[in-house]
């Protein structure tokens, strides 16, 4: 079955997930619908938890956004970021202030192993100790450092000299090399935690299990059940004695403590679930260096005295001072609260922890962990799982506030009816005397026989208002996030999983997502020609080779450790750096040796912007090379020469550029990734002198000279093709946005299966980044439906498009991985950021983290999303179904013959079953590929589809229809006449309930497939469905075989259990045979809002001016009236 790719606005309609059409974001009037949690205002959220109809409020909005503690959260982060602003001002008052010449520099005080206690340590980095810092690094700076500055001629060399010698003091003091690290022995990291502390926090401790069964029994109806059932087994014990008296009040006492215990139970798991999920969100990855080489570790463990590299998009994981840096920037948003950029320098080495980085590179030294940070303070503080509602679970509240409603409409007809029939005298005991006499009856027995109509007012209430609804979207979402993990997957916003199920088209990375990032040079072009391999060995001239090395080991954020006893040589950096750094060792680079024979003036680090980088180098002659690498095309457009087969420095004519840019065109055809290597001679007299002017210098990037271009191979995933083809038949299209060559992502892209035909493989259906971005907002609209691949984009041009698709309806998933793509990953529904390549920022901007960088992960997600609304909707078909059922049979029977066949205590059970038991049961179903099936869950589409209603309809009236017959003619029927009256009745009513709860076990199975024939497919996998259907079962043979006594429930004889297995079987060939009956397209609420009623109940809000009357009132005509009208229909049609 395969589905149209295009717009959501298309027809495109699927029987019981609705049409795949999205709304947008507006703002409606229905408090109960927020397609968007991500952006919502807390005003609006406020609103919606007025208006929903609350029995337990502590138990429902636990896992909802806590608005009063948010608050709290953002007071305590402008106290820190107060404080944090009263230090800088502090440090820049002092700064101001010459310091007095002749300053003698303390004398640290010991920590143990080492000469410096943490607080004298914490407090350099946290107060912005500059003097001090100097004054333990300047103390040894050795007499003869002003010739170095004659050696260097550069000032900067001299400043960063400087620099290097003022944090070495530092570093001596904590035995730490600034080149290689800490040795990062056990011992050693052991004697570091016990003196200076460990990267962690104190966290407040999570919720007992005693908390939650506290919240349990904060449920109003509850209450009012036991205080129901302490008078009546106060009035029973006085009026019967202790040996019989106690049955009644003690068992519905017993069944509002099972029920309390049992929901306490499932809450405090569901807990344990989330707290492991918010552990592996904290525990983020850290690369350090230690013992010279680089290694990555949980940021947990990190250790004072670490030295750590930083990248654009990395989180500082720790306080610490500046070691080096080249054009660092840093966003300290987090801790200041101010959205300005710091540049970190020698005159501003301190960096904290939380902050990101967010331009240039560096290396830190860790001074302070946990704690003694200032974001450890900030984290200790505060709590940082607040909660947060979805979508689906906002909708739920709004369904059950109207069965809340429908319930205490007919709880209130109940209580009347049964009310008036007992004083009037209507009520009959088992012998046909009035149960009431006016002036005869004695005034306690009055009492516990309002009582106990009063019970079965309210236990109809616990039954018909659904707590457990909107519950079940958290239980089904913490079972999902715990099963994506194992699937690669880990879920930052719970409102993403059920997203992802809506989401119309992903806008898909190329590099890592739909490629392996496995990278190697396997085709080069220099001097002219293609170059040619010897034993593997590039051949290049001397010269020429030498000039690469230079730039290769020079340009570049990865490294290269040689292990001193021998074995492989470790690279690393990111997959591109490591394919050239590998080319480069082939060359016969020696990483160490080329970095020290020449020095870094200035670094202008990859950007995605320009798709390029370079950093100026001073040869030990006083020669200055500027070294550039990126996008051929754009390495290659700023190149006027090259070095030709005699090693000499050749003009490049218009044939010359046109041979190197064919080679680009044959790399990029054959999907090769090209990275164009140039450079620049330059005059040492043109650099900037003063540190500041060399921080602000643009490296000149024309009148390049090109050295070599480069064909980096990097393979599409095993699989990729099956995953795209599988989103195209789930009507979810799939776009690659790459900032490779255009010709490249061509290439992998009909690899892959996103193009599929000559005839697709032009604008817009393939296009550049740069075309697009110069588009009206108009034209990129119609654009952006068209678009399958983008070459040559920046992260700009990611976020227009993202955008542009947004505008036409779509519900947009995103990949990312880097800094600059955090605007796209924040405004697109679903943001997924890279868990390998992605930095902090980027998955600090997402809704999940794709922890393998597989698409293959991606499409699982989406199934899962896809899941999750399947599973709710299986648990509202089944929970109505008994709502409905057990709501008319005991009306008709209370307004008939003032009596209910479901007491107290059967319905308390009964409302177990459907809502903890039948939550876990169908809330946790694993998701299957029918679900891909099916085109995407519309926004807007009713959660009870046409086919829910025709299920749940023809369950609940062949229920109805049975079990009233075995009420009003059940004596007859089952050969009851000749007992007494009094045996009779509780056969009979044993009999129903039986029957009753052995329908619901067997409608279980029909929920878990709506649409299917095959209701048992894959059960045998569903070990939790089967185990609580043996309980229940279990559970319920134990009820009528030796609890009578407090259910007031018989022993029923095998013919009885025969009777009610074959009713309730029954419901299983009835299930097969409603399903052939076809259902109209169009939703049945579409049908009752053309009615003139519904017109004029649409119109009632207006004559209200208050605002709290007209949300109200907007709710009742708004949200799910179609649900509302059918129940009540179904209720009164059964009925009569």
């Amino acid at each position: 079955m395969s589905h149209s790719i295009g717009s959501p606005n298309q027809k495109n309609y699927d029987v019981e997930a609705g049409s795949n059409r999205s709304g947008d974001d507006e703002e409606s009037n229905n408090v109960f619908e927020i397609h968007r949690t991500k952006h919502v205002s807390v005003d609006r959220l406020r609103r919606w938890r007025q208006a929903a109809l609350v029995l337990n409020a502590s138990r429902r909005f636990r896992y909802t956004l806590d608005l009063k503690k948010e608050e709290e959260k953002k007071q305590t982060l402008r106290k820190i970021r107060a404080h944090a602003q009263a230090i800088r001002a502090a440090f820049i008052f002092k700064d101001s202030v010459t310091p007095e010449n002749g300053t003698v520099p303390p004398k640290p005080r010991s920590a143990g192993e080492f000469p410096i206690e943490q607080e004298e340590l914490a407090s350099i980095s946290r107060d912005h100790k500059f003097t001090t810092l100097q004054q333990y690094g300047g103390a040894s700076l050795p007499s003869n450092l002003f010739c170095y500055l004659t050696f260097y001629i550069n000032v900067m060399i001299f400043l960063i000299v400087v620099s290097l010698y003022q944090v070495k003091g530092l570093g001596d003091l904590l035995k730490t090399s600034l080149e290689k690290g800490i040795p990062g022995s056990d011992d050693d990291l052991l004697k570091r935690k016990n003196a200076y502390g460990s990267n962690t926090y104190p966290r407040k401790k999570p919720r007992s299990f005693w908390r939650f069964l506290w919240e349990a029994c904060q449920d109003l109806t509850l209450i009012i059940l036991m205080v129901a059932a302490m008078a009546s087994l106060a009035l029973g014990i006085k009026t019967e004695g202790i040996k019989e008296g106690w049955y009644d009040g003690g068992s519905i006492a017993f069944a509002v403590l099972l029920v309390i215990v049992v929901t306490a139970i499932s809450d405090y798991k569901q807990s344990l679930q989330f707290q492991n999920l918010n552990e592996e969100k904290r525990n983020i990855q850290i690369e350090v260096i230690r013992g010279g080489r680089r290694v990555e570790v949980s940021i947990y463990d990190l250790v004072v005295g670490d030295v750590i590299p930083l990248n654009i998009g990395d989180q500082v994981p720790a306080d610490g001072v500046l070691i080096t840096g080249h054009s660092l920037s840093i966003d300290e948003s987090s801790m200041t609260g101010e959205s300005k950029i710091v540049r970190k320098d020698t005159k501003e080495p301190f960096l904290m922890s939380g902050c990101k980085v967010a331009d240039g590179n560096g290396v830190m030294l860790v001074t302070s962990v946990g704690i003694n940070t200032e974001w450890g303070l900030l984290m200790a503080s505060i709590s940082e799982d607040t909660g947060e509602e979805t979508p689906l679970q906002v909708r739920l509240n709004g369904v059950a506030t109207f069965i809340g409603i429908v319930g205490l409409t007919v709880a209130l007809l109940v209580l009347i009816v049964l009310l008036v029939r007992y004083f009037t005298g209507h009520t009959l005991n088992a012998d046909g005397t009035p149960q009431f006499v006016s002036g005869k009856t004695k005034f306690g027995k009055a009492i516990d026989g309002a009582i106990k109509i009063v019970t079965i007012a309210v236990t109809i209430v616990v039954v018909a208002v659904p707590e457990g609804l909107p519950l079940a979207v958290t239980l089904t979402l913490a079972y999902s996030m715990r099963k994506m993990m194992a699937d690669k997957a880990l879920v930052r916003r719970l409102s993403a999983c059920e997203t992802m199920g809506s989401a119309t088209t992903i806008c898909s990375d190329k590099t890592g997502t739909l490629t392996l990032n496995q990278m190697t040079v396997v085709e080069s072009c220099a001097c002219l020609r293609k170059v040619n391999s010897n034993d593997g060995k590039p051949d290049l001239s001397p010269t020429l080779s030498s000039l690469i090395i230079e730039g290769v080991a020079q340009n570049t954020t990865g490294n290269v450790y040689v292990p001193q006893t021998g074995g492989d040589v470790e690279v690393t950096g990111s997959p591109t750096e490591k394919a050239i750094l590998q080319w480069a060792l082939k060359l016969g680079m020696n990483f160490e040796a080329t970095r020290s024979q020449s020095s870094i003036l200035h670094v202008f680090p990859f950007n995605s912007e320009k798709k390029r980088g370079g950093v100026a180098v001073k040869l030990p002659n006083s020669e200055v090379h500027i070294h550039w690498k990126g996008a051929a095309e754009i390495i290659l457009a700023s190149c006027t020469r090259y070095i030709d087969s005699d090693d000499q420095v050749a003009a490049m004519d218009d044939d010359k550029r046109m041979f190197f840019r064919k080679s680009i065109e044959e790399m990029a055809g054959g999907s090769l990734r090209c990275v164009a290597i140039a450079y620049l001679p330059y005059e040492l007299g043109n650099v900037p002198t003063g540190e500041e002017q060399l921080a602000d210098w643009a490296l000149p990037a024309d009148d390049l000279v090109l050295l070599a271009i480069v064909g980096i191979k990097d393979p599409c995933r095993p699989g990729v093709g099956d995953a795209v083809r599988l989103c195209q038949k789930a009507g979810v299209k799939v776009r690659m946005v790459t900032g490779d060559n255009v010709q490249t992502a061509k290439a992998i892209a009909l690899e892959c299966g996103i193009l599929t035909s000559d005839s697709e493989l032009c604008e817009p259906t393939l296009i550049e980044g740069k075309a697009f971005r110069e588009l009206s907002d108009k034209q990129r609209e119609d654009f952006a439906e068209k678009i399958s691949v983008m070459g040559r984009s920046s992260p700009n041009d990611k976020l227009l498009l993202v955008q542009a698709l947004r505008r036409r309806g779509h519900v947009v998933a995103v990949t990312g991985d880097g800094t600059n793509d955090a605007p796209a990953l924040h405004e697109a529904d679903i943001g997924l950021a890279m868990g390998i390549q992605g930095t902090e920022v980027a998955k600090e901007s997402s809704d999940i983290i794709i922890l393998d960088d597989n698409f293959a992960s991606v499409v699982k997600v989406v199934r899962w999303g896809r899941s999750v609304y399947a599973n709710i909707q299986k648990f509202i078909q089944f929970q109505l179904t008994v709502n409905v059922a057990a709501l008319v049979i005991n009306v008709v029977a209370a307004i008939s013959s003032g009596e209910v066949p479901l007491n107290a205590v059967q319905l308390l059970w009964v409302n177990l079953i459907m809502d903890t038991l039948g939550a876990l049961a169908l809330a946790t179903e694993p998701p299957t590929n029918h679900l891909m099936d099916r085109p995407p869950v519309g926004r807007r589409e009713p959660l009870i589809t046409n086919i829910m209603w025709r299920n749940l309809l023809i369950q609940a009236v062949y229920q109805i229809t049975v079990l009233l017959i075995l009420n009003f003619r059940g004596k007859s029927i089952l050969n009851l006449e000749h007992d007494t009256t009094e045996h009779a009745d509780k056969v009979k009513n044993t009999l129903i309930f039986n029957t009753f709860v052995l329908c619901q076990i067997f409608n279980e199975f029909n929920a878990r497939k709506p649409d299917e024939f095959n209701i048992f497919k894959g059960i045998t996998k569903n070990y939790l469905f089967m185990g609580i259907i043996a309980v229940t079962l279990v559970l319920q043979i134990l009820i009528v075989e030796f609890l009578g006594n407090f259910t007031t429930t018989v022993r029923l004889n095998w013919k009885y259990w025969l009777i009610s297995v074959v009713i309730a079987f029954i419901s299983w060939p009835l299930a097969v045979v409603g399903k052939l009956i076809p259902v109209p397209e169009t939703p049945f609420h579409k049908y009752i809002t053309r009615t003139s009623a519904f017109k004029y109940c649409t119109s009632c809000p207006r004559i209200f001016r208050r605002r709290k009357a007209r949300a109200e009132v907007s709710v009742l005509n708004h949200v799910h009236v179609f649900e509302l009208q059918i129940i009540v229909a179904s209720v009164f049609t059964t009925s009569f």
